[in-house]
């Protein structure tokens, strides 16, 4: 049953919905890949899809267009798939839910991935046209930008015409986007001794938090669960031996994590204490983040004796579990941890030059303590700067570092004609004129820029709300007048 076809525009909307239906997050991009290459082939238009799934489709000028210069449409076709914790849908099988409510789009139970499959739209609606006229259209499918734009890195652009180039990949409506930070991802592991221990076992739970993308709301200073529980375990190892048995906190190393939970053990005396401690600790960071996140919370449910995974076989009272003496040395070490907002920029005020996020938090027996960050900054030096310090505070713990994903940000242009004409179009058409701005979020403009000679390039997109997460929105009304304004551009000569 459709859902989305029947608004408008009728044939991005169209594309939207058959997109939704295939899974594709991050690292699960064949069929979505598989569905870009046949719709090129039906449609008989030039189609390169490499190794990575990264796809290229080229479609000619329209008559009397042929004179214009080519124009690059780009955007990735990977989302970041979470959902919420009683939603029973598989993301790695299964198509989303779609679903409407007043002007905006939104999926049930999931993520919308509007980042980037409105941008997939846009390019498929233009490219199975047959009124819209354009000059030369070379368009540009990545994959796995939300987990360290590594199709932009790995694709190969050198059969591209143009250097005038449209990304696809903003989330609101009238900013022009035109310079971003640079990243990567880095990966600190410490070893923990694991040992069999007597006590009884709690599941402990901090969420209710907002979350986010930590590209375009780490400003907000929401709280990270990852980092609260940190604060949690080094509050509780100061008062009372307490040993971690297993931890979970987040989805992406790009995403403000909402929610992470831990398996503790401690003595059975120890109980009442604990859950003062907890309570107290609830109360001291809900006055805090009472404005920034109103929903936090602490749960501690008893687990039983002996309840956890791993536990031996005598009567189910002892546990598989790290030392007292660790289980404080994780706590310390994530304390240690920097988070968030580090500096704001000087050139460009209210924005944010350099921030981390630790997006993903993990520990099971035997793994070692995993804490996975999401590393920005518009100045390449603050960024590796950054990078040395995290891989400081990790040795200095006794753990060691991975960085991977490193991608350069993408440089402000002075001269751009793209942007001129996209501006004085924007006035024109709405008789206002548009934001010109950088974003603290990282875009594959950077990396495509430094495959592509003299790229010119401007990044637009329709009104979306909390991307990356459940409540992810896009506006019907906002994704019609971006629509509108992409065809005149195109259809304007120069």
């Amino acid at each position: 049953m459709s859902v989305l076809s029947d608004l408008e525009p009728k044939s991005v909307f169209t594309f939207f919905e058959e997109i939704t239906k295939i899974p594709h997050g991050s690292g699960n991009v064949e069929q979505i890949s598989d569905y870009l290459a046949d719709f090129a082939k039906e449609r008989k238009l030039f189609c390169i899809q490499d190794e990575w799934k990264n796809v290229i489709i080229v479609k000619e000028a329209s008559a009397g267009y042929e004179e214009e210069p080519a124009i690059i449409l780009q955007g990735h076709m990977d989302m970041v798939a979470v959902k919420k914790p009683d939603c029973e849908i598989d993301m790695r099988t299964e198509g989303l839910r779609a679903a409407v409510k007043g002007d905006v789009v939104y999926a049930e139970g999931t993520s919308l991935g509007g980042d980037d499959g409105i941008a997939v739209a846009y390019c498929l609606a233009l490219l199975d046209s047959h009124t819209i006229k354009h000059p030369k259209l070379e368009v540009i499918f990545t994959v796995d930008e939300e987990v360290g734009m590594d199709g932009a890195r790995a694709i190969d652009l050198s059969m591209l015409t143009g250097n005038r180039m449209v990304n696809l990949d903003s989330e609101d409506e009238g900013i022009f986007l035109t310079s971003c930070a640079g990243g990567a991802r880095v990966k600190c592991r410490l070893p923990l001794v694991s040992e069999e221990g007597e006590g009884i076992a709690f599941k402990v739970t901090v969420g209710g938090l907002l979350g986010g993308h930590s590209g375009g709301e780490i400003h907000k200073e929401r709280g990270n669960s990852n980092c609260l529980l940190g604060r949690l375990l080094q509050r509780v190892s100061r008062q009372i031996p307490v040993r971690l048995c297993e931890a979970k906190g987040g989805l992406a190393d790009n995403a403000i994590p909402r929610e992470t939970s831990a398996l503790l053990v401690l003595e059975k005396k120890d109980g009442d204490t604990f859950q003062e401690i907890l309570a107290g600790l609830e109360k001291e960071i809900q006055t805090e983040l009472a404005t920034k996140d109103p929903g936090f919370y602490i749960r501690a449910e008893a687990a039983g004796e002996g309840a956890c995974p791993d536990s031996a076989a005598d009567g189910g009272k002892r546990y598989r579990c790290v030392s007292a003496a660790d289980t404080k040395k994780a706590a310390d070490f994530l304390t240690a941890l920097p988070n968030g907002v580090q500096a704001m920029s000087a050139d460009m005020p209210g924005l944010v030059e350099t921030s981390l996020n630790m997006g993903i938090l993990e520990y099971v027996d035997g793994s070692g303590l995993l804490a996975e960050f999401s590393v920005r900054s518009s100045v390449e030096s603050s960024k590796h700067a950054l990078i040395d310090r995290l891989r400081a505070v990790t040795e200095l713990a006794g753990g060691s570092n991975e960085v991977t994903g490193d991608y350069p940000g993408w440089t402000y242009r002075k001269d751009s004609p793209l942007r001129d004409k996209m501006v004085a179009l924007y006035e024109k058409m709405y008789g206002t004129t548009p934001k010109v701005e950088a974003i603290h979020a990282g875009l594959e403009c950077g990396i495509l820029g430094s495959k592509i000679k003299d790229l010119d390039c401007v990044s637009i997109g329709p009104q979306m709300s909390a991307i990356h997460t459940t409540e992810e929105t896009l506006s019907i009304s906002s994704t019609g007048r971006v629509w509108e304004f992409l065809v005149a551009l195109l259809e304007e000569k120069q």
